[in-house]
C-alpha cells in the first residue's frame, strides 16, 4: 500500500533514515531490491520501499494465528512504525486515503 509523505519526511527517510527507524520499531532489517525488509511478532514480513519524496510503498504478511497479546504489541508498533516514516497520524492517513477515494485515485 501507498501511504503520503508529510513534506520534508523524505528527507529523514533518505541515506540511514529509514534504516533506523524500522530497526526501532521492528527486528532485524535487511535491505533488500531497493527497499528495507523486517518482521516482528504477528508481522512476518514488512517491506519497505521509498518511491519518492512524497510516498513510500509499505506491504506486509501477517500470521493471523498470532496470540492476542503478541498482535496487540505488533498493531501498536505498526502504528508507530508508520507515524514516524510518515509524518502522519492514522487518523491524519485514513482522511488522506478518504480523500484520494472519493477522487478516484485509490
Amino acid at each position: 500500500m501507498e501511504y503520503d509523505l508529510r513534506k520534508g519526511q523524505s528527507a529523514m527517510l533518505e541515506g540511514e533514515g529509514l534504516r533506523t527507524i524500522m530497526s526501532q520499531c521492528f527486528d532485524r532489517v535487511e535491505e533488500k531490491d531497493g527497499g528495507m525488509v523486517s518482521s516482528f511478532g504477528a508481522i512476518t514480513k514488512v517491506e519497505v520501499k521509498l518511491l519518492d519524496k512524497t510516498r513510500i510503498d509499505v506491504s506486509a504478511e501477517m500470521n493471523k494465528s498470532a496470540p492476542a497479546d503478541i498482535q496487540l504489541e505488533t498493531i501498536k508498533r505498526w502504528n508507530a512504525f508508520l507515524v514516524q516514516a510518515t509524518g502522519f497520524t492514522s487518523k491524519e492517513r485514513g482522511k488522506r486515503a478518504q480523500k484520494k477515494a472519493k477522487e478516484g485515485k485509490l
